[in-house]
């Protein structure tokens, strides 16, 4: 159990930006993506915003083959895979099949393609269902079809946790490089912004009902009134630190240190949200101590009791303003499984750059104690950080990074791949 696992690539596929570089500059810059639904017609519906992954044509990446057979979010998850296996240096087929496994996460599944069939069903008949309606929703398949398309038969798994599922699944992949295997690729993408998709997550009443993207999604802050939901998210490669020293991988963004998960107790119960708990158990898992970290990467809901909940788990651990809070999710609305390994990219690049992003939009109210960082980006010296997930239901997760200083490899460099 004593392997070390490295992150050595990343893939990123972002309202924000398609790419490392593309994505990190908006980020920097706090510019948004939020904006009205475009994918369909939203008039209808009291929530009219998201962040949408914009000037992504499936057809320039992948197989023609693939199309009819996938999902709008696995269309993405395979194209970020591809990106972070060239980020890390690595040509799958080059390596034998059994040392790379897949683990991600999924909040809702292909809902898309679901609902299409679905309308196919009931407007037509049985017989025009597509055959591949019985994988292409379902939750697994991004882990399946990136396995497939690249050829990877390690320790392969999905995992449902909703917002928290993205660490929960780069943990995951951590436990597998720790029993043995030399690579995995992990994280999440998801895409449901389509009117199935869209009545799901109105259900769940987070959702902000305002029309103005500056004002629409504000964790935090006294206006504070719900989330805005997007598309995107990104994939990691995890790799045993052996392994990517004898490759002589040509980046190190940096190791995955520690992970806790944890519960809250059921609504109505008198005993205490456990996000705190996660915190500590994961410092522990790290041997490491607040002082240690150099930034929070926020769950950030947007809704006054669990910004409350949050705010007050940070402060407990690390004391009131105790250490600068972000939540460059802001620009990029809540992107469920796939906003946390965002978030670990993020913070990779943090600790490459010694910056801590901007929460954009938000004014931090006075009641919360924390060190938010708004308005431009904060030079900071960055060896670690942690990054913070909530799923609806009371997941809570929390994962501790530290920076490439820590491998004994050459550090990343800032000639880190672009994609247009």
């Amino acid at each position: 159990m004593s392997a070390r696992a490295l992150v050595t690539g990343l893939g990123i596929v972002a309202p924000t930006g398609l790419g490392i570089e593309d994505y990190w500059s908006a980020t920097l810059a706090g510019r948004s993506a939020i904006g009205r639904v475009t994918h369909f017609d939203p008039t209808p519906y009291p929530s009219r915003l998201a962040g949408q992954v914009s000037g992504f044509d499936a057809a320039e990446h992948l197989p023609s083959r693939l199309l009819p057979q996938t999902d709008r979010m696995t269309r993405l998850a395979l194209v970020g895979a591809d990106w972070a296996f060239e980020d890390a240096g690595v040509v799958p087929a080059d390596l034998p099949t059994y040392d790379i496994g897949v683990i991600t996460a999924s909040h809702s599944g292909g809902f898309e393609f679901g609902q299409n069939e679905l309308r196919a069903l009931w407007s037509k008949g049985g017989q025009y269902v597509s055959a591949y309606q019985s994988f292409a929703w379902f939750y697994a398949v991004n882990s399946g079809q990136i396995s497939i398309r690249s050829g990877l038969r390690g320790p392969s798994s999905v995992v449902v946790s909703d917002q928290a599922g993205g660490l929960d699944a780069v943990a995951q992949a951590r436990r597998q490089i720790r029993k043995g295997t030399s690579m995995v690729i992990s994280g999440a993408v998801d895409a449901s912004i389509c009117p199935w998709g869209w009545v799901a997550q109105m259900a769940g009443g987070r959702l902000s009902t305002s029309d103005d993207p500056e004002r629409a999604y504000l964790p935090f802050d006294d206006r504070a009134a719900g989330h805005v939901p997007g598309e995107g998210g990104a994939l990691l490669v995890v790799e045993d630190a052996g392994h990517a020293k004898r490759r002589a991988a040509p980046r190190v963004y940096g190791e995955i240190a520690g992970h806790a998960s944890t519960v809250d107790p059921r609504p109505g119960s008198d005993r205490a949200p456990t996000l705190q708990n996660a915190i500590q158990l994961a410092l522990a898992d790290a041997d490491m101590v607040a002082d240690d970290i150099g930034v929070v990467f926020a769950d950030a809901a947007g809704l006054p009791d669990l910004d409350r909940a949050e705010a007050e788990a940070i402060t407990k651990v690390f004391g009131p303003r105790g250490v600068p809070v972000t939540a460059p999710k802001t620009t990029t609305g809540r992107l469920y499984s796939g906003a946390a390994p965002l978030d670990l990219a993020a913070a990779f690049l943090s600790m490459r750059d010694q910056v801590v992003p901007p929460t954009a939009a938000s004014t931090p109210a006075r009641s919360y104690e924390i060190d938010l960082v708004t308005g431009a980006p904060r030079p900071a010296e960055l060896r670690s950080a942690l990054v913070l997930a909530r799923g609806h239901g009371g997941f809570n997760s929390a994962m501790v990074v530290r920076g490439a200083d820590h491998a004994a490899l050459r550090p990343v460099g800032k000639d880190t791949h672009d994609h247009q």
